[in-house]
């Protein structure tokens, strides 16, 4: 008997096709691209931490003239999400830069790709990068505003709202940076479609992280309804992105 040539399928003298990559080696590929590219550049970094430098120096001279009473303690909490969304809106607006000058998403597109492991690998890039802008940026906030106050012991709660806003944030933001990549004025309308969808998440970050930082009885009532608030919109609204990813992105 005549064995059949290797790489024969079915006695048709064709060729077999390669496998296709799982779901995890497409993520971790996209995510490593991703990586290495920011890490060479370093332009999304740079611009985010210039940019939130920029906004705690507007913020210095918003409060200048405040009264020697003024305690910046009640309001520390909204200036954070005010600081962490205006750096993170920035973030967005150049996470798909690089594939859009360089005309790169349309082969990642063509290629036999889940688009949800699209979306999945670059939320995940997105959340790294303001990660690390968050990890500069708030210490300087506290160097900046908050050494002259006296921080509750219950502080270390805000990390709570911090990594339930900034995944939120990001899976949202990730969305909408994908539909408003090829229009005119994408920065203005990121941030119009941006705001009013993330606002219920902007409250409740805002709501628990004032009250972990000031620590009293009755507002630390209020940290755990709005830790659950923020933490429902970010398991809906990440899920919501992910489903819809595919007809976005093919669209």
């Amino acid at each position: 008997m005549r064995a059949q040539p290797t790489g024969s399928t079915g006695g048709t003298g064709g060729t077999r096709r390669p496998p296709r990559p799982s779901g995890l080696a497409q993520y971790r590929t996209l995510l490593a691209k991703d990586l290495r590219h920011e890490f060479r550049t370093r332009e999304m970094l740079t611009s985010m931490g210039v940019y939130a430098l920029l906004v705690l120096v507007v913020f210095g001279a918003a409060l200048s003239q405040t009264p020697s009473g003024f305690d910046i303690l009640q309001m520390s909490g909204g200036l954070i999400w005010a600081l962490i969304v205006f750096t993170s809106l920035l973030g967005l607006n150049r996470s798909f830069s690089h594939e859009k000058e360089e005309g790169s998403l349309e082969g990642i597109l063509l290629a036999p790709l889940d688009r949800s492991v699209i979306f999945l690998a670059k939320a995940t890039s997105n959340l790294l990068f303001l990660a690390i802008v968050e990890l500069v940026a708030l210490p300087l906030f506290y160097f900046f505003f908050l050494t002259g106050s006296d921080l509750a012991p219950t502080s270390a709660l805000a990390l709570g709202p911090l990594l339930a806003g900034t995944v939120g944030i990001v899976g949202i933001g990730t969305l909408l940076s994908t539909i408003t990549m090829d229009t005119r004025g994408r920065d203005v309308l990121l941030a119009v479609l941006f705001i009013p969808l993330a606002f219920p998440l902007l409250y409740a970050c805002v709501a628990a992280t004032t009250a972990a930082m000031l620590g009293s009885d009755a507002l630390m009532a209020t940290y755990v309804p709005a830790l659950a608030l923020a933490i429902g919109y970010d398991v809906v609204m990440v899920l919501v992105s992910w489903l819809l990813y595919d007809f976005v992105v093919s669209a």
